[in-house]
């Protein structure tokens, strides 16, 4: 796709001017981004999901049981939703788009950006009123709305010191000004795009108000340097350390002077200054999955043979729902990264491997040499590619 192509899904504006235009900048009202949208989900499939154990997922209502704006974890059961009235109330589930491949699917629309900046899509549901309440979120957002509608008002951008409404579970700001001309009612189709601190608040109009947030991660500075500290010092010899060959006699027993403070920060620099090395703990950490339980292990592993096998027989793989791909090209070498681990890898291979191009024989024939087939078989073991399911493979067909 050309970065200058117009897109549906900007509301016509290419790629570039997005970009360029609005992207961490300013919010952007896009109607009919999807257009004739219809919810891959129903709201008794939602309800479903919230039920299962290991799912993320959150109940929000602004009159609860024990006090306002109560917040309760999942999973939940029938009789939650049973007792619940009919209005004023959020269902929220995390990562849907790990659970269900018409969700997922909608992702591909979103190739302008890197797919290793995706986080997940969360999937509400809301009966008439139903809110979290004015807030800000740390991250870029799409809101695309499912069914049902949904009214937003924006605030403008909020400080990171903005007071927050004490003594519940949300990060909900104590004050709310709509800024002029950004408030709307969003029909099925109808997607908002807002860069991060951007004030919103949400407020369902009719019963069935589902909405889908496409949101995208944003290391904080604390994770970056924490994470990277981390991943360098188990990559440094013990016998890497401090030293001091220019030592002076000291006036002062007791005094840390310049000149060990000058060397101290030439050893941290010669550890961070690689950028190498940055690029293999970044490629690591953007792709390590979402929760830690994600991936799932074939039971009987495979060997190389049986790879090429069922690729010759006609089997599809597929990437595993949840798990990323990314890759990096650093003098004249290729890193795929997978799932937080990093393999040499042909370029040619990474990039098909890290793009949305089903994998099939066609699309891997030229590719399959005995380290290639070796790679696919490893990421089949660990769950991170799987076979795609029969009853797939015979719609393909």
């Amino acid at each position: 796709m050309s970065a200058n192509t117009p897109l549906s899904i900007l509301g016509g504006l290419t790629a570039e001017t997005f970009l360029r235009d609005y992207w961490q900048k300013k919010p952007l009202l896009i109607r009919g981004a999807f257009p004739d949208f219809a919810s891959p989900l129903a709201p008794e499939e939602l309800a479903g999901l919230a039920c299962e154990d290991g799912i993320e997922a959150r109940l929000v209502e602004a009159q609860g049981p024990d006090k306002p704006w109560q917040v309760s974890h999942g999973p939940f059961d029938d009789a939650t939703f049973a007792r619940l009235p009919d209005r004023e109330w959020t269902l929220l589930v995390q990562a849907v788009d790990h659970y269900v491949p018409e969700v997922a699917a909608l992702l591909d629309a979103f190739d302008f950006l890197p797919r290793w900046r995706l986080d997940d899509v969360m999937v509400s549901y809301a009966p008439p009123e139903g809110s979290v309440g004015p807030h800000v979120d740390n991250y870029d957002v799409f809101l695309l709305q499912g069914s049902g509608q949904r009214r937003w008002q924006l605030g403008g951008e909020q400080p990171d010191d903005a007071p927050i409404v004490s003594g519940i579970d949300l990060r909900m700001l104590e004050r709310f000004e709509v800024t002029a001309d950004e408030d709307w009612v969003l029909e099925p189709g109808d997607m908002l795009y807002l860069p991060p601190r951007i004030a919103h608040h949400g407020v369902s109009q009719s019963a069935d108000c589902m909405t889908y947030s496409i949101g995208f991660r944003a290391p904080s500075a604390d994770e970056v340097i924490t994470s990277f500290a981390d991943y360098l010092g188990e990559m440094q010899p013990d016998s890497r350390r401090y030293t001091d060959p220019d030592l002076a006699p000291c006036a002062h027993a007791g005094q840390l002077d310049d000149q060990a403070i000058a060397r101290l920060r030439r050893l941290m620099l010669s550890v961070i200054d690689d950028p190498a090395q940055m690029a293999q703990w970044f490629g690591r950490v953007m792709t390590q999955p979402k929760y830690v339980d994600q991936l799932a292990p074939l039971d009987t592993p495979m060997d190389s043979a049986a790879t090429a096998e069922a690729l010759a027989q006609g089997r599809y793989l597929e990437r595993a729902l949840g798990s990323r791909f990314a890759f990096h090209d650093e003098d004249g070498e290729t890193t795929l990264f997978v799932d937080g681990d990093g393999h040499a890898c042909p370029p040619p291979l990474a990039r098909l491997l890290a793009d949305t191009t089903p994998l099939h024989a066609a699309t891997l024939a030229e590719h399959l040499d005995d380290a290639a087939l070796s790679l696919l078989t490893e990421l089949l073991n660990r769950g991170s590619l799987q076979w795609q399911d029969e009853d797939a493979e015979d719609e393909e067909a």
